[in-house]
C-alpha cells in the first residue's frame, strides 16, 4: 500500500504532521521526494544541518525520526532546495521575486556521495559555503543549464525513488506545498490512495483516481517546473471519504504516537477506504 499525502494550503497544511501519525500507525516507510527551506526564515532548522556539513529540512528529519527503520533524512528527500530572500525586487533564475535559489542537494541513485548544484547568480551565506562541499559543486549560471542539469542529475534520482516506491510493502510520500504529485513517475497503478490534507479535515481518494487527475489538470510555473496543483486536481473528482482533524498543541504535534492517537479516527477511515 502507497499513500500519497498532498496538502489542500499552500502552507501549514498539516501534511507532515498527518504523515508522521501515520508512519506511526501503520509501520510504513516515509518518502519526502522534494522539499525546500529557507536560510533565513528556516534559519534554525538550516543550522542544525549545516552544523552536521549537511543539508536537509525539518519535514524530512521529523518523517525519518517517526518511522522504524532508522533512515537519515537525506535518505527519503533525494532533492533538497536551498532558498534566501532574493537582494532585490528583479526576478532571479526561477523567475521569483521574493525569494532566491542557492544550493540544491541531489542524491546519486547510486549512492555515492550527493552531488550540490550552487546558482552562480547569488552570493552564497558565508555558512553555508564554509559547512559545504561547495569546491566540488557543480555551478549554474542559467535556468537552462540549471533545466540540463535537471534532465541528467535530478530525473535519474526521482526515477530511482520511485522504483523504490513502487517496490514497498507500505509507503507514505508525502508532497510539497499544495502541489498534488511530487513525482511524475508515481502513476495510478503504484498509489493505493492519495489524502489531501487541510486544517481540521482530511479528504482521502481513489489513487488511481488522483493520478489520473493529475496527469489531466492543468499546471503551472512553480520553482522552475510545471507543478499540478492540488485544486485543479480534486475539482474532478469526488473524495471516497472524509475526516475530521482535532487540533493539536505544538508538543503534541512533535510525537507520532500523540498524533497516531488523536487522529485514530481518520487513520482508520482511511485504511478501509484501501
Amino acid at each position: 500500500m502507497n499513500v500519497l499525502v498532498a496538502g489542500g494550503d499552500r502552507v501549514d497544511a498539516g501534511k507532515t504532521t498527518f504523515s508522521m501519525g501515520l508512519l506511526e500507525r501503520t509501520g510504513a516507510l516515509g518518502y519526502k521526494p522534494r522539499a525546500a527551506n529557507d536560510y533565513w526564515f528556516d534559519h534554525d532548522d538550516c543550522l542544525e544541518a549545516l552544523s552536521q556539513g549537511r543539508l536537509y529540512g525539518k519535514d524530512a528529519a521529523k518523517l525519518s525520526g517517526a518511522e522504524r527503520a532508522e533512515r537519515a533524512p537525506e535518505a527519503i528527500n533525494p532533492v533538497h532546495r536551498l532558498w534566501q530572500p532574493s537582494a532585490d525586487d528583479s526576478a532571479g533564475m526561477l523567475g521569483r521575486r521574493d525569494r532566491e535559489f542557492v544550493v540544491d542537494r541531489v542524491a546519486h541513485p547510486d549512492g555515492d556521495e550527493p552531488l550540490y548544484v550552487h546558482n552562480g547568480t547569488v552570493e552564497v551565506p558565508e555558512l553555508v559555503a564554509e559547512s559545504l562541499p561547495l569546491e566540488d559543486a557543480v555551478t549554474v549560471d542559467s535556468l537552462a543549464e540549471l533545466n540540463d542539469l535537471m534532465e541528467g542529475e535530478y530525473l535519474p534520482a526521482f526515477r530511482a525513488l520511485s522504483e523504490e516506491i513502487a517496490a514497498t510493502e507500505l509507503a507514505v510520500v508525502e508532497s510539497y506545498g499544495d502541489v498534488a504529485r511530487p513525482l511524475e513517475s508515481l502513476v495510478e497503478d503504484t498509489v493505493s490512495a492519495a489524502v489531501v490534507v487541510e486544517p481540521g479535515r482530511v479528504r482521502i481518494y481513489d489513487g488511481g483516481r488522483f493520478c489520473r487527475a493529475c496527469s489531466v489538470a492543468g499546471s503551472s510555473s512553480g520553482a522552475g517546473t510545471l507543478e499540478t496543483r492540488v485544486p485543479d486536481v480534486v475539482d474532478s473528482i469526488e473524495p471516497i471519504a472524509t475526516a475530521s482533524l482535532p487540533p493539536l498543541s505544538g508538543e503534541d504535534r512533535t510525537d507520532p504516537t500523540a498524533v497516531a492517537e488523536a487522529y485514530e479516527s481518520a487513520y482508520a477511515a482511511l485504511l478501509e477506504a484501501v
